[in-house]
């Protein structure tokens, strides 16, 4: 049986188109995916993301727990408040799941991890803090909105109290904080500029409505995923997964390597790759004639070598704001310029670019 969120009603009564995404009843879309995916690139729309696990890591060790369990390194957060994106591997190197982990205080971390790996996410967890004493309290209790596009943030603050509000707009970007009641980050998944609001359950429905009113589009999954597309970021289980290693996944980024001493679980396996040099790597393409690029077809690079001259892409799509297909490729590490991708059996040309495709309502890519 499906799960439901807080908003599952409302999203209903507003005509939602519902799915099921990783065991939760979800809104598609609600009219025009491509209009609401344009309301986030011009104005703003919010997400219904109370399917993500939202997780209060308490305890004198909660620091060191956090330097052991993640590739990327919590040593960086000194101010409270400040937000960290990072992986959780296994010993292979493999991705267990990509997550944003928030400092409050030298007790108390607050993790954000994906819906579909919720409950291998909190086992993996739990396994681990025992060690470290770190009591993981999952927050079923909260909802969580994603207030995203260029008017977000200014049309979300004035829900809030005029202390509130102003607190809110004075938030740095990857920062978070308690405000009214609200725990309100200046985070996202678009491209965009906007907020992650955690606020209770009970609430979410009312605010909902009062963003609407104020302007704020409804958005579903559809436009969610063609705007992080465009944004160049990764969606697990199509762009990395257990089977394969941040490297070749785009993530190479958020693996700290030093300090030296920091035994992050995955570390032996991924210096040894680093080693020897990731085999593949992930990139961007960008489709030079018609067509639609979609996650799993074949990728043909020219000039690699015997049992290197196919790739797959992870994920593709129509990108509306570009009008033409985008996708992100997992290909060969010797992959330059150009490739071929099998589109119903008829093979068209595409062109590898570094991502994000576009950012901020701008195009990164020509």
């Amino acid at each position: 049986m499906t799960r439901r969120t807080p908003l599952f009603d409302l999203h209903q009564k507003l005509g939602a188109r519902m799915v099921d995404f990783g065991g939760w009843d979800m809104p598609l879309q609600y009219g025009s995916q491509i209009a609401e995916h344009h309301a986030v690139r011009r104005g703003a729309g919010v997400f219904d993301v109370s399917h993500m696990c939202v997780v209060d890591l308490h305890g004198a060790r909660v620091r060191p727990f956090l330097q052991k369990l993640l590739a990327n390194d919590v040593g960086k957060l000194q101010v409270p408040g400040k937000a960290l994106y990072g992986c959780m591997l296994k010993e292979t190197g493999g991705v267990i799941d990509d997550l944003i982990v928030y400092f409050r205080d030298e007790s108390r971390f607050r993790a954000v991890v994906n819906a579909g790996t919720r409950d291998t996410d909190l086992a993996w967890i739990r396994q681990h803090a025992t060690e470290f004493g770190v009591d993981v309290g999952e927050r079923t209790d909260l909802a969580m909105l994603a207030v995203q596009g260029p008017e977000a943030r200014a049309r979300a603050a004035g829900l809030l109290s005029a202390t509130g509000s102003a607190a809110a707009l004075a938030l740095e970007p990857f920062f978070g904080r308690e405000i009214d009641g609200w725990f309100v980050a200046r985070t996202g998944y678009t491209g965009e500029d906007g907020f992650e609001i955690m606020l209770p359950a009970a609430q979410a429905q009312r605010v909902w409505q009062e963003l609407n009113s104020a302007g704020v589009v409804s958005c579903g999954l559809g436009a969610r995923d063609t705007l992080r597309l465009e944004a160049g970021m990764n969606l697990y289980g199509n762009d990395m997964d257990e089977r394969t290693h941040p490297f070749e996944s785009g993530l190479g980024w958020t693996v700290a390597l030093e300090p030296r001493e920091r035994a992050f679980i995955g570390r032996e396996a991924l210096e040894a790759i680093r080693a020897r040099g990731p085999q593949r790597k992930l990139v961007g393409l960008l489709l030079e004639g018609r067509g639609v690029l979609r996650a799993h077809q074949k990728v043909l690079v020219p000039g690699a070598g015997e049992g290197q001259t196919e790739g797959e892409i992870t994920s593709g799509t129509f990108s509306p704001t570009l009008e033409r297909s985008i996708a992100l490729a997992r290909v060969p590490a010797a992959a330059a310029a150009s490739v071929q991708v099998d589109i119903r059996g008829k093979l068209q040309d595409a062109r590898i670019v570094r991502p994000p495709f576009v950012r901020h309502g701008k195009a990164l890519v020509a």
